[in-house]
């Protein structure tokens, strides 16, 4: 181990990184886990609207479509050769299994032409440390994860090390906004749409906050999604016209503050440096502006990644998988695309 991370040390890493966990398919190569040389990402979102929502197998037979390609050209893009690139990740798991699948046969064959190691990739660890390509991070940190599949809450308590303390008992925040999305008739995916239409709502109608027991960091969703459509299907019953807007502001509004009072408390307990915004859900821009407000008002650095690196790219892949590169913690090419992989399992091992 102490001679691979002198040579891990003497000179730069680059790492081919590759995701394919759901509907992107990503590419990217990142030197040193901060910088960005390439990162590509072929969307399926138009493939997917006409379905009102990811299909596994459609989304598979399109990561299948394009990655060749995408491994060419995110190789060229980023001035490498590929003889130079250090080590191959990829993400193995969490994730729909045949698009997991589609990205581990292609970086264990580009690893094996190339005679490079190959690192399997934790999806949420990209997510966290999507951070790390724009941001210094300072431990202990605490990481909220909200995205289509995760609502979580990771304390960190050195680098690469992941405790999950609190999570979603049911839907998560970007499944729940897309449910919604859809009872208020807009189109998939209906998380933009419904933070947009709760930017612009001059009324809210009122709605629960699901706190849990007292002190859980756990969250959930989908009673707060089936209050929504109570409102809807009673003013329906009564004849009432109801702005979709204020019922897309009263849902916002209720999953925000839940949000970000237990993000707050965890900070406080955990005695957290930083508190880290992760995951696709991060775009949201009433989610983004409650904590910047309150993390303000608390004196709390909040960490928040460009909008390119919310939703899911290869580029937090490359920063994870340099965790695990510095320590010489490389897969075997037998690994397995693994939708149900532990994060807390995936933590590093101490230097």
């Amino acid at each position: 181990m102490k001679d691979f991370n002198e040579k891990v040390s003497s000179a730069p890493s680059y790492i081919l990184a590759v995701e394919t966990s759901c509907d992107e398919t990503s590419v990217a190569v990142v030197k040193d886990g901060r910088e960005v040389l390439s990162n590509l990402i072929s969307s399926q979102i138009e493939t997917h609207k006409a379905f009102g929502g990811v299909v596994p197998e459609v989304a598979s037979r399109k990561h299948v479509e394009v990655i060749t390609l995408m491994l060419e050209q995110a190789i060229e893009q980023s001035g490498i050769r590929p003889r130079d690139l250090s080590a191959i990740a990829v993400t193995q798991g969490p994730g729909l299994v045949g698009a997991l699948l589609v990205g581990i046969v292609a970086a264990k064959t580009m690893a094996m032409a190339l005679g490079k190691p190959l690192i399997g990739t934790h999806h949420i660890a990209g997510h966290i440390y999507a951070n790390r390509l724009t941001h210094e991070l300072q431990y202990p940190a605490m990481a909220l994860v909200v995205s289509g599949g995760h609502t979580e809450l990771v304390h960190m308590e050195s680098e690469g090390k992941f405790k999950l303390i609190g999570r979603t008992r049911d839907d998560a925040v970007g499944e729940a906004y897309d449910k919604v999305a859809r009872a208020l008739g807009c189109p998939y995916p209906g998380g933009p749409h419904v933070d947009r239409m709760a930017a612009e709502a001059e009324q809210v109608v009122p709605l629960p906050r699901v706190w849990l027991e007292a002190d859980s960091y756990d969250f959930s969703l989908s009673g707060l999604k089936s209050a929504v459509l109570n409102v809807l299907n009673q003013a329906k019953m009564r004849g009432e016209t109801i702005e979709p807007s204020a019922v897309a502001r009263g849902f916002q509004e209720a999953v925000v503050e839940v949000l970000v009072e237990k993000a707050v408390r965890a900070v406080r307990e955990y005695g957290s440096r930083q508190l880290l915004l992760c995951g696709g859900v991060a775009a949201n821009r009433g989610l983004r502006s409650a904590l910047q407000k309150r993390c303000a008002k608390e004196g709390l650095e909040l960490l928040i990644p460009p909008m390119e690196y919310c939703t899911d790219n290869a580029a937090m892949i490359g920063a994870a998988a340099y965790l695990k590169w510095q320590r010489g913690e490389i897969s075997e090419f037998d690994a397995k695309a693994d939708p149900g992989l532990s994060l807390e399992a995936w933590s590093v091992q101490s230097l």
